[in-house]
């Protein structure tokens, strides 16, 4: 059960928002019966009313709900906490896909799947989040920013700025040959190799996403700069 429990060993708290009481049901049971805590939402109102008095690790969306939309409670959701969200989705069209990313998915599962599919994903989901450990960091600066190399944390100032599981493994990559372009076709095989689903275009929408965490001005890059022809590069001071 390692893989079911969060950064303080304690069960992993997901909450789980689908329509069908039939999948809720059964996803809850399985999820449960693998070591987590779960609590169920059958819309984005009642997911909304849970958000405001519990705190959970990690997310698992629908998209297709009466009310609002998956996509839409993710991106509510990415205003205000950057736990992993994993999208349900019964459409695995790339256009889909890139819309749930662009909401602040971390990764996607189309309908219909196997419960054990699920499983492998939120457990490479929290493999990934960043975990604590280093007594002396080792710092790449970034104008007013620093990324802390061992724990894959970026700060600004005494403030953590908050790094979803799929920009944690962006950084990391690029972080590991600063100064160095690192192609996008790399990049997707790092992100699909960590249990993740992306494409060039998926990686282009995760990179515009963290610039805006790193940047003064991310329309004008300084430190997380395109290479043309080549990919990706991470500049530090």
């Amino acid at each position: 059960m390692a893989d079911a429990v969060d950064g303080a060993g304690n069960p992993a708290h997901v909450l789980l928002v689908d329509d069908d009481e039939r999948i809720r049901s059964l996803l809850k049971k399985f999820l449960m019966r693998n070591g987590y805590l779960i609590t169920a939402a059958r819309d984005a109102d009642h997911a909304r009313r849970l958000l405001a008095g519990l705190e959970f690790d990690l997310a698992v969306l629908d998209v297709m709900m009466p009310g609002d939309n998956g996509y839409v409670l993710c991106a509510e959701i990415r205003e205000t906490r950057d736990m992993p969200i994993l999208m349900l989705t019964a459409k695995g069209e790339t256009s889909d896909r890139i819309t749930g990313l662009e909401a602040g998915a971390d990764d996607y599962l189309s309908k219909p799947f196997e419960p054990k599919e699920l499983l492998l994903r939120l457990r490479a989901i929290l493999r990934r989040a960043p975990a604590g450990g280093a007594a002396t960091p080792r710092m790449l600066h970034l104008g007013g920013a620093r990324y802390d190399l061992d724990r894959g944390d970026l700060w600004r100032g005494e403030e953590q700025v908050r790094l979803t599981a799929t920009e944690t493994l962006l950084m990391r990559s690029l972080a590991a040959t600063p100064h160095e372009a690192v192609s996008r076709a790399a990049l997707v095989e790092k992100l699909s190799r960590d249990g993740g689903h992306a494409g060039e275009r998926a990686v282009d929408v995760q990179i515009t996403r963290l610039r805006r965490k790193l940047e003064r001005d991310p329309k004008q890059p300084r430190y997380l700069q395109t290479v043309r022809g080549e990919g990706y590069m991470l500049v530090p001071d």
